[in-house]
């Protein structure tokens, strides 16, 4: 049986074409080796599997092969290149950081840099993941990445460049590598199944690439995984069931059950989703990424933001025309909501299918006005009937001014809102008048004619009728009249001097027991409000000085400056200990001198002066202060 080798080494570039994604970095290390401004040390830097080792093994077998192409690329064919190719380069040194981060590493490595190539041009010393050496290991490095023999070249790749030393970045040339697209990726893995004789739809490699989150090396992962299992055939099936991916067929469908408004159909395909294994937040940050998708296919500019194959695009295309912007920025700020909160539901499943549940009741109210104008239409009929009804019920006892508003009613309503022509005799204004008068006149009292009669002559004897019409007038400008903001400040002031008059100064003698049990009753009553305050003016006894002045220890200025809750207190024992001339004075801790500690380097200066020899000691073993 043959030893298998995985498509990530099987497939590694060899020459800086061969590089995915990457055409920016690797046109300026050609050019820099055409013009012959290589620096003498460089950083790559960026995600994992997007081609830092890749390039870095690349350019140290280039600037050594001996016969380079015009587009400078290695020549494979040199003594250089074959003892790359056959992991027996003298010139290339790799060294690992994560295992080899010591200073006694650092030191071997310089050694070595001293010792000039036998064979070839440069000697190229390739770290990766640097930023796992120690902070020592850094700075003994420092002087030879400045100033490094002609022959020697460091390459440095990383994955978090914002652990290394801003000394070793400022002495490096700095290369940030980005992700690889989808569509990268997606083209890459159909050249490696056609070379591996593997038949694979592009859907399925599109799904594959999204899964990489832009790596290549786990896309070449993913893409054995599924050869493993599918075979010389893989097809889009294969890749969800074996990734356990969500079909996107599935949110096609949730839309247009929400865009119908149905909702049994929802909680249903949510129930599917469910007994197949997949999460509720899973489902819902597919469902955000779905609307995502269908908002960028709205604009022709947009659409290029679409990672998906063709098919796909075109679906997305046809749902998107269905939906309009304002229902999917909507549909987006509820899966948002949603999905930021269900870690902290109790019963997952029913917050998920609240979800859907408001998703669809979107639809619900583009209804409800249908609704609505039936039912207006049958009220005004009814409403109709009984006024034009030739019931006697419907007389008796009504005043004027009742029909008058059954008739406004009726003529205004209608479910359509145009106006309903009114089919009784035109009302006589003057009549109306007369009539609402006397039923407000009356309404308070008896319907019996002789009662209101004597009511009349009652009023118009007394005299009370004028004043009645006076009172009348004076509430009607009090309603319409402007509100004065001038008037409304001196009534307050002029109630605020009232009571302050009103106030009458109380003296009562109390001693400091009394004190501090009043005291004690306050603390334990304001817990409530204010558990902060209650510990800090509870925490040590109130002490009664002369004048009824009372001083409390305080810890802090904040408490004594909070005038809200220092007010509460004072009111509070004026009212208990009936003394109106209390006086709260806040007594606080003096401020201590904060001692000054010395320095390493004048601690090291205390130590000559009692040990003279130290300083010969020191620069005999060239020792230097870390300050």
């Amino acid at each position: 049986m043959d030893n298998f080798v995985v498509s990530a080494r099987k497939y590694r570039p060899s020459t800086f074409k061969q590089v995915v994604g990457q055409e920016s970095i690797t046109s300026t290390l050609q050019s820099a080796i055409k013009n012959n401004h290589l620096a003498q040390a460089f950083l790559f830097t960026g995600p994992r599997g997007v081609g830092k080792t890749t390039c870095a093994r690349i350019l140290a077998k280039t600037i050594n092969c001996l016969n380079p192409t015009p587009d400078m690329e290695p020549c494979n064919e040199c003594e250089s290149c074959t003892a790359f190719n056959n992991n027996a380069s003298l010139n290339i040194y790799e060294l690992d950081a994560a295992s080899n981060n010591s200073v006694e590493d650092i030191r071997t490595l310089v050694e070595q840099v001293r010792i000039p190539p036998q064979s070839g041009k440069y000697k190229v010393y390739i770290i990766d993941e640097v930023h796992m050496l120690s902070t020592a290991a850094f700075n003994a490095f420092l002087k030879t990445l400045e100033e490094p023999p002609e022959y020697a070249k460091f390459i440095l790749a990383t994955t978090e460049k914002h652990k290394i030393l801003p000394t070793i970045l400022s002495r490096c040339q700095i290369f940030d590598f980005k992700r690889i697209g989808v569509e990268d990726i997606a083209n890459h893995l159909a050249w490696v199944a056609e070379n591996e004789g593997i038949e694979a739809d592009k859907e399925a490699l599109h799904v594959i690439a999204q899964k990489a989150d832009g790596a290549l090396r786990d896309a070449l992962s993913t893409f054995d995984q599924i050869a493993s299992y599918a075979g010389n055939k893989i097809t889009y099936k294969d890749v969800i069931e074996n990734l356990n991916i969500l079909d996107y067929e599935y949110y096609f469908k949730v839309v247009d059950f929400i865009l119908n408004g149905d909702t049994p159909g929802l909680l249903l395909i949510f129930n599917e989703i469910l007994e197949n294994g997949f999460d509720g937040q899973h489902f819902l940050t597919g469902l955000s990424e779905h609307f995502r998708q269908l908002l960028v296919v709205k604009d022709v500019e947009t659409l290029k933001l679409l990672e998906a194959g063709p098919a796909l695009k075109e679906k997305y295309k046809k749902q998107s025309e269905k939906c309009n912007p304002a229902f999917i920025l909507k549909a987006l700020d509820i899966t948002g909501k949603f999905d930021m909160t269900y870690k902290t539901s109790n019963n997952k499943r029913l917050h998920v299918e609240m979800a859907l549940i408001k998703l669809s009741s979107m639809q619900w109210k583009d209804k409800e006005p249908v609704v609505k104008k039936e039912v207006k239409g049958n009220v005004n009929k009814e409403v109709k009937k009984t006024v034009t009804s030739d019931n006697p019920r419907h007389k008796i006892n009504k005043s004027p001014s009742d029909n008058i508003q059954r008739q406004n009613t009726v003529s205004v309503k209608k479910a359509n809102g145009s106006e309903v022509k009114n089919t009784e005799k035109p009302v006589d204004t003057n009549k109306v008048n007369e009539n609402t008068v006397t039923y407000e006149k009356n309404k308070n009292i008896s319907q019996h004619p002789v009662k209101e009669k004597r009511q009349d002559e009652v009023e118009r004897k007394s005299g009370f009728a004028d004043v009645r019409a006076k009172m009348k007038e004076e509430d009607a400008k009090r309603k319409l009249g402007n509100i004065s903001i001038k008037s409304a400040i001196n009534k307050l002031k002029k109630k605020e001097e009232d009571n302050k008059e009103e106030e009458v100064e109380t003296v009562n003698e109390f001693s400091q027991d009394e004190l501090r049990r009043v005291w004690r009753k306050f603390v334990e009553g304001y817990k409530e409000t204010s558990p902060s305050f209650s510990f800090a003016v509870g925490k040590y006894e109130p002490e009664l000085k002369e004048n009824f002045k009372i001083n409390i220890k305080l810890d802090s200025p904040h408490i004594a400056n909070d005038l809200i809750n220092m007010t509460a207190l004072l009111e509070f024992l004026k009212k208990e200990l009936k003394n109106t001339k209390i006086e709260l004075v806040p007594v606080l801790p003096e401020k201590q001198e904060r001692k000054n500690v010395p320095t390493d380097r004048e601690r090291f200066n205390e130590l000559l002066l009692k040990y003279p020899g130290l300083q010969e000691l020191k620069e005999k073993l060239n020792l230097e202060l870390d300050i």
